[in-house]
């Protein structure tokens, strides 16, 4: 089933990109009209890039008059024809990008520290890319990918959070204590709440810290990274699911011996939270590299919330008669290829920052900005090289558990049908990352 999925997933992130580059082709003829220029600036745009990246490279080796004439001709040269097509979109960037070519040259010109000279650029770099989206149409593959990505997190973060309720009823139910509900619920409610707080809150602590934006971005991107290899990777799920399982129950039985009311209401809103900051989390990374694809992540948020509306009510009513291991199986392989274009976008942000080092590898193609920053996308050495490294690490991980692990261990029977119904959807959520 696993392998089925990837092979699909693969196939349509495939069709994806061939139909973002068919329509970004078919909206920007290249010759001979306005669309055309578009198409020449983005070209040229990638010259002033590579030559943004020497301009700092030579500042760094001590090459002061080098990097001043290579700062001069990058932009007389070549950004200067951005700027027929740009003003007309987008006159205050283009302002701003003009700024900012002086801005350099001048500090280059006074001998200013590299520090203060490699920050302006890391702010140039972020003014070219703005352009870039200007002169750019989404295309359909972006659109799509993104909505994917947001309903994906929000569907499979929510589908467990209502699988463990459903098991902490099922346990009250089992204990003959159903009076115990309804502070379930509250906490329930409780963290839903607390889950829309901490995104803001989030955001604002991002916004407040005194670091450029593009090493917040990555670093928030590598946690969703981490995070959703965690919640994702077939050798580590499994267990945490079990252990987190456990976790619970033993807090259900404790607070129905008790008869705490407010113990019961920690139990659901513990239940509920832990999935919610992850999902927080999550749409932070998504939406720090989401820019003008925003509106689709709400999209993708809001579908993913409306069809988990209905599954739970189906998980509630029909029980084990929902599809829930297809439903998780293709909700795992989505998330890893999800954290792969995380991980691509979180190194291109230490690299735009100068943080890591940047080797643009000339020869790959490049994607159109909206369909890059969805994918994580990057030709550059050090993003391929670590999507690369992350990718070899899930499918090792997938060999091992369904091809070389099933050759090891022998059959064992099946296990005893569980006393209580509702216990079914969480058996299926861990055998389902198994």
């Amino acid at each position: 089933m696993i392998r089925r999925v990837a092979v699909a997933c693969v196939a349509v992130l495939a069709a994806l990109l061939l139909l973002s580059t068919g329509a970004q082709a078919a909206t920007h003829p290249s010759q001979g009209s306005s669309s055309g220029s578009k198409d020449d600036a983005i070209q040229q745009l990638d010259v002033v890039r590579t030559s943004i990246d020497d301009t700092l490279a030579l500042i760094k080796d001590g090459h002061a008059q080098q990097a001043f004439r290579e700062a001069k001709a990058g932009y007389l040269n070549h950004f200067e024809y951005v700027e027929i097509p740009l003003r007309i979109v987008a006159p205050q960037l283009t302002s701003d990008a003009e700024t900012k070519f002086a801005e350099i040259r001048g500090l280059i010109s006074a001998d200013a520290s590299v520090g203060e000279i490699r920050d302006n650029i890391v702010e140039l770099r972020s003014l070219i890319d703005d352009a870039e989206r200007q002169l750019t149409d989404t295309g359909i593959g972006a659109p799509a990918v993104v909505f994917t990505q947001s309903f994906i997190i929000i569907f499979r973060e929510g589908l467990e959070a209502v699988l463990l309720i459903s098991v902490l009823l099922g346990y009250l139910e089992a204990a003959k204590a159903t009076q115990y509900r309804r502070p379930i619920l509250y906490g329930m409610g409780a963290a839903a709440l607390a889950t829309l707080a901490t995104f803001f809150l989030l955001r604002s602590v991002i916004d407040a810290l005194p670091f450029g934006r593009e090493v917040l971005e990555a670093v928030t991107a590598l946690l969703a990274v981490a995070v959703l290899f965690y919640v994702s990777f077939w050798l580590i799920a499994r267990l945490e699911q079990k252990r987190w399982l456990e976790f619970l129950r033993a807090r259900v039985w404790a607070a129905v011996s008790l008869g705490s009311t407010f113990a019961l209401m920690l139990v659901g809103f513990t239940a509920v939270y832990r999935e919610g900051f992850e999902t927080a989390l999550f749409y932070q990374a998504l939406m720090s590299f989401g820019s003008g694809l925003g509106i689709y992540v709400a999209a993708g948020l809001f579908a993913g919330i409306a069809v988990l509306a209905v599954v739970a009510w189906a998980i509630f009513r029909l029980g084990k008669r929902v599809p829930l291991k297809t439903f998780l199986s293709v909700a795992v392989v989505l998330l890893m290829v999800t954290s792969i274009a995380m991980l691509g976008n979180a190194i291109r942000a230490l690299q735009e920052a100068d943080v890591i080092g940047l080797h643009r590898w000339p020869g790959w193609p490049r994607a159109p900005i909206f369909l890059s920053q969805s994918l994580g996308y990057w030709p550059s050495r050090e993003t391929i090289v670590a999507q690369l490294v992350l990718l070899a690490i899930y499918v090792l991980g997938a060999l091992y558990v369904f091809v070389v692990r099933p050759l090891r261990v022998p059959a064992r029977a099946a296990p005893p049908a569980p006393a209580a119904p509702s216990v079914e959807p969480v058996r299926t959520l861990v055998d389902a990352q198994h």
